[in-house]
C-alpha cells in the first residue's frame, strides 16, 4: 500500500500545485532580493519626492544620473568578477591612468577620435597585468588588485606631478556633457545599452552559465572542460576596458585630469554589486540587482546632495550599506541553521 503522504506528489506534485496559487507567487516574488531593492528604490524615492520640493523636476533628476553612470559602467563588469569568486580593487587606479594617457596623447597632438581607444587601450592592459598575476602566478585578486591600485595611481601622479591636463576636446564634452533629445545624458543612455549587453551575455548565452560555474566550484568547472583561468582573465580586461570608457567620460564631463580622479570609487562600485545581490562567495547575483542598487544608490545621493549634506555622510552611508548588504544574509543563514 503506498503512503497516502506520497500521493499529491505522485499526481502531479503538491509543490506545483501551490505554485499556482497567487499568495505563494507573491511571497515568492517578495523573497527575491530584487524585490526588496526595488521597494526600497520606491521608498528612497518617495521619501525624497516628499520631504525635498525640487526632486521630482525632470531636468535635475536626467541630471543627477551623471553622478553615478561613471561608477555603474565599472560596476557591470565587477558584477562578473565577484561571481567567479574574484575582485578589483584598482579599478579606481585603472581609471587614474587611462585619464592621464588620455591627457599626454592629447598634449601630443593624437588626434581627438584616437582618445577613446587610446582610454580602452589603457584600461585593457591594466587589466591584463591583474589577471595574469591572479591567473598565472596563482596570487589572490584582492591583494594583487590592492597592489596594484597603488601602482597605476602612483604612475598618474608622477607623470601628473602637481600639474593637471586640461582643454580637452568638444568631442570628449559631447559625449561627458551631453544629452540625447535635450535633456536625457548620453552617459546614462550608454550605460542602459552597456547593461542589457551585459544582462544578455551573464544570463541568455554560454558564455554566462560558464561564469556561474566558475563561481559556484572553480575546480569542478575546469574538470568539465572549462577553460577556467582564460574567462578569469577576459573578465579582469573587460573589468579594465570599462574602467578606460569611464575615464574618458569622466575626464570629458570635467574637463581635465588631476591626481585625484575617482578617488575612492572603488569601494562605491564594489558596494553597488554586493547591494545588488551579487554574493560575495561567488556564484549567485544578477544585472537586474545590480541595476537596481545603482538607482537606489543614485538616489540616496541625488537627494542628500539636494538636502546640501556634505559627501562625507554619503561615504558613511556607503560604507553602512556595504557592511549590511555583506552581514544580513550570513546572519539570517545563521538563524535558519540555529533553528
Amino acid at each position: 500500500m503506498s503512503n497516502t503522504a506520497d500521493a499529491p506528489e505522485k499526481a502531479g506534485s503538491s509543490r506545483y500545485i501551490i505554485a499556482d496559487r497567487p499568495g505563494f507567487r507573491l511571497g515568492a516574488l517578495l523573497g527575491r532580493w530584487e524585490s526588496l531593492l526595488a521597494l526600497l528604490l520606491v521608498a528612497a524615492f518617495a521619501a525624497n519626492a516628499i520631504m525635498l520640493p525640487h526632486f521630482l523636476d525632470l531636468y535635475n533628476l536626467a541630471d543627477g544620473t551623471f553622478n553615478f553612470s561613471e561608477k555603474a559602467l565599472i560596476a557591470l563588469p565587477m558584477a562578473l568578477l565577484i561571481i567567479c569568486r574574484e575582485i578589483d580593487i584598482s579599478v579606481s587606479g585603472i581609471l587614474a591612468l587611462s585619464s592621464v594617457a588620455i591627457g599626454l596623447a592629447h598634449t601630443s597632438g593624437v588626434a581627438p577620435e584616437l582618445l577613446l581607444p587610446i582610454a580602452l587601450a589603457t584600461g585593457t592592459a591594466c587589466g591584463w597585468l591583474n589577471g595574469i598575476m591572479v591567473t598565472r602566478f596563482r596570487l589572490p585578486s584582492i591583494v594583487v588588485t590592492i597592489g596594484t591600485v597603488s601602482l597605476f595611481r602612483g604612475l598618474a601622479s608622477v607623470v601628473l606631478g602637481d600639474k593637471a591636463f586640461t582643454g580637452y576636446p568638444q568631442v570628449m564634452a559631447d559625449w561627458g556633457q551631453g544629452y540625447f533629445f535635450g535633456f536625457i545624458p548620453r552617459e546614462f543612455i550608454i550605460l542602459l545599452v552597456f547593461a542589457a549587453l551585459f544582462a544578455v551575455m551573464l544570463h541568455a548565452t554560454t558564455w554566462g552559465r560558464r561564469i556561474y560555474a566558475i563561481g559556484n566550484n572553480p575546480v569542478a568547472a575546469r574538470f568539465s572542460g572549462i577553460a577556467v583561468d582564460r574567462y578569469r582573465l577576459v573578465l579582469f580586461m573587460l573589468t579594465g576596458a570599462m574602467a578606460g570608457l569611464a575615464a574618458y567620460l569622466l575626464t570629458g564631463r570635467i574637463g581635465s585630469t588631476r591626481p585625484n580622479i575617482a578617488m575612492g570609487w572603488e569601494l562605491e562600485v564594489i558596494t553597488m554589486v554586493i547591494l545588488g545581490g551579487v554574493s560575495i562567495a561567488g556564484g549567485a547575483g544578477t544585472i537586474g540587482g545590480v541595476m537596481l542598487a545603482v538607482l537606489t544608490l543614485g538616489t540616496v545621493t541625488y537627494g542628500l546632495s539636494l538636502a546640501n549634506i556634505p559627501g562625507i555622510y554619503m561615504t558613511i552611508v556607503v560604507g553602512i550599506l556595504l557592511l549590511a548588504t555583506i552581514a544580513l544574509p550570513r546572519l539570517l543563514r545563521g538563524r535558519r541553521t540555529a533553528k
